[in-house]
């Protein structure tokens, strides 16, 4: 009797259709267990970036992360405390665009974060420092700045002053918000003018600049940190850069408005990678005696 050869054992498996070639069965794999690194272009398992605080393993690229899973990052295990989250906006110009009015919209966005406004407020502890930290939230309307965002950064610096405490704002904005016209603007003078008073009574303010970190954002609050730090490979300026090169009739260099390029430039003090901020936040508080 002959033997029989054995049978090759294979990971997938074939269905032969009654002609043409063999067809391979695709396993289903669900929905966003993959993404691909808009920088690198690596495909990377999802786990693994959420392990590694949104931040691409092949490449260092900094993904933009929530306000509350900022909070997270940077503060100790349970220890925030939220201030000022019952302020609430309202829609004071009527605003519409595109046949939706903005308080509509503004529902919407509150519905998604799970916060009232583009900001989320409050004191907490950095590796044992009780610091106050107000973090904008690029997932609401792009953290735009609005009354609200600016009435709840001035109570929070006036907090801090109050109470002699370090102040760390983490800045994610696309600028003033045009849904509430001038009022919005008016956010960057009422800010400023309280930083300014936390600098009279000797305070210390540490100003972390992440992408994007633009408009009326940067012309104001952003940029009037005693220590100025940014994540690598953030947008960080004014005007976008195509308003910029139309308006001097010439090309910009390359990496302009990156972190990297401003650092060289002496427009910030340090570039700190996002797993090292937390202690990096911690190190500046006690050197400066706060």
């Amino acid at each position: 009797m002959a033997e029989q050869e054995p049978q090759a054992i294979t990971p997938f498996e074939y269905l032969a259709p009654p002609s043409g070639p063999p067809v391979r069965k695709k396993r289903d794999v669900p929905d966003g267990l993959w993404m691909r690194c808009p920088q690198c272009e690596q495909m990377l398992y999802r786990k693994t970036v959420t392990e590694n605080r949104e931040v691409c393993p092949e490449c260092n690229a900094h993904f933009r992360v929530s306000a509350r899973a900022r909070v997270a990052m940077l503060t100790d295990p349970d220890s925030f405390e939220e201030l000022f989250a019952d302020i609430a906006p309202t829609d004071p110009l009527e605003f519409q665009w595109l046949g939706q009015k903005y308080g509509e919209r503004l529902r919407k966005e509150q519905a998604k974060t799970k916060s009232t406004e583009g900001v989320i407020t409050g004191v907490g502890y950095v590796k044992g420092r009780r610091t106050a930290l107000g973090v904008m939230d690029g997932d609401f309307l792009m953290g735009s700045m609005a009354s609200v965002v600016g009435e709840k950064l001035t109570l929070l610096i006036e907090h801090a002053t109050e109470q002699r405490m370090p102040l760390v704002i983490v800045c994610m904005s696309g600028g003033a918000r045009m849904h509430e016209g001038a009022l919005s603007l008016m956010q960057m003078g009422k800010t400023s003018a309280a930083l300014a008073r936390f600098d009279d009574a000797g305070g210390l303010y540490i100003a972390v600049l992440t992408d994007p970190t633009t408009g009326g954002v940067t012309a104001s609050f952003a940029m009037l940190g005693d220590v100025i730090v940014a994540e690598p490979g953030a947008l960080i300026g004014f005007a976008g850069q195509r308003v910029i090169a139309n308006t001097i009739k010439t090309e910009l260099p390359s990496g302009f408005q990156r972190a990297e390029f401003l650092m060289q430039h002496g427009f910030i003090d340090r570039i700190v990678p996002r797993h090292e901020l937390r202690s990096e936040i911690a190190r500046i508080i006690d050197l400066c005696g706060k």
